[in-house]
């Protein structure tokens, strides 16, 4: 049977170069990064190297980046860091956000009383910037943590004119940017951004291994105790084979960034084409934002009694799609993003999250709309 992974959103397959640089790492180099002698301290040079080419890939400096087992660590740190450390009196987010940032929150709520806000959003999914604003203008010792590209519907936050606005205001500017790292280009050193989060296995690296971008001279402590591994930010004993492999599949991502990107937009746009033509009445969630080029959130045109094992059935014909974010696609809720975005009638309907990568063709997409039309 012929398969097509559909779920890039979700996770990415490795690249063979990553592999082939993880194996020679976990062969060659098994020393300890703390340990003083050779062994160690090539293994601290594969860790520093690796550093420095993700800082100078996202125009960052290499300090600047503190590496994690991934995003929702980084996420975590940074939040629960901007409240103890920071002395944030208010965190404003968006009910679209990742549940990393969202349940982060609620628990900051309980155990520190802060304020938690939440920006309005444009009918399309995107924030709406005038209350955001609103917010700002009341004063208060704020961090704001919006979301760069949703992983669910793809829409598009503006980070420049974001970020314009936290500094206008003094409030500190937080963004999981775990979509779109690898994905599209970053300049921090202009970017007016305080925090982020990335996650290797979103652009083609290994799972369990990320990173966060802290800008230099910000007075956070650590989040995990022990040692003096990364700047005694993190302690513990760094998995020196996910940072290399996670820093070579970052540099392939922007080395190879603009032809794998037109690539797959054009099939996004291929995608589309055929829902034209095979699917009448589909609708694209968030659409009229601006919407990021490998991810695509449809609502089908399906009877109820269709809906609920949508998955099952194109999962049997070898299709791997998504019905929301990877954490939540074994649950019987609706996706917590479009209850922000349809109406009751609508959030019944079934809605799919396709995402793309360069390794997916056109065959792939002709497989997906041939078992739709076939439930």
């Amino acid at each position: 049977m012929k398969k097509a992974y559909l779920d890039n959103a979700s996770t990415t397959a490795m690249r063979p170069e990553v592999i082939q640089e993880m194996t020679a790492v976990m062969t060659e180099n098994f020393g300890n990064p703390s340990s003083t002698h050779s062994y160690g301290r090539a293994a601290k040079v594969l860790i520093e190297t690796a550093r420095k080419t993700i800082a100078s890939l996202l125009k960052a400096e290499a300090r600047e980046i503190i590496f994690t087992s991934g995003g929702t660590e980084a996420d975590n740190w940074i939040l629960r860091s901007a409240v103890k450390d920071l002395k944030v009196k208010r965190v404003i987010t968006a009910r679209t956000e990742h549940h990393a940032v969202l349940h982060t929150v609620e628990v900051l709520v309980t155990e520190y009383g802060i304020e938690a806000k939440f920006v309005n959003l444009n009918p399309d999914g995107s924030f709406n910037l005038n209350h955001l604003e609103e917010l700002l203008a009341e004063n208060m010792p704020t961090l704001v943590s919006l979301i760069h590209v949703n992983n669910e519907t793809g829409v598009i936050a503006d980070l420049q004119t974001i970020g314009t606005l936290c500094k206008q205001y003094g409030a500190w500017f937080h963004s999981d940017t775990v979509q779109s790292i690898g994905k599209t280009e970053f300049d921090l050193q202009n970017l007016p951004i305080d925090f982020m989060a990335a996650s290797a296995h979103k652009f083609h690296g290994p799972k369990g291994v990320g990173f966060a971008f802290v800008r230099k001279n910000t007075p956070l402590h650590a989040m995990i105790y022990g040692g003096e591994q990364e700047k005694g930010m993190r302690a513990g004993t760094e998995a020196i084979h996910q940072i290399a492999g996670m820093a070579k599949a970052l540099k392939l991502s922007y080395d190879n960034l603009e032809e794998e990107r037109n690539y797959i937009f054009s099939l996004k746009q291929y995608f589309i084409e055929k829902l034209d033509a095979e699917i009448p009445g589909y609708r694209i969630n968030g659409e009229g934002a601006d919407l990021f080029y490998n991810i695509t959130n449809v609502l089908l045109p399906l009877a109820d009694d269709k809906t609920s094992m949508i998955l099952f059935n194109l999962d049997m014909k070898g299709i791997a799609v998504s019905r929301g974010s990877a954490c939540q696609s074994g649950s019987i809720r609706p996706s917590h993003v479009l209850q922000e975005m349809l109406s009751e009638e609508d959030i019944k309907k079934p809605s799919l999250r396709i995402s793309f990568s360069h390794y997916n063709t056109k065959e792939d997409i002709d497989l997906l709309i041939d078992a739709l039309k076939s439930i």
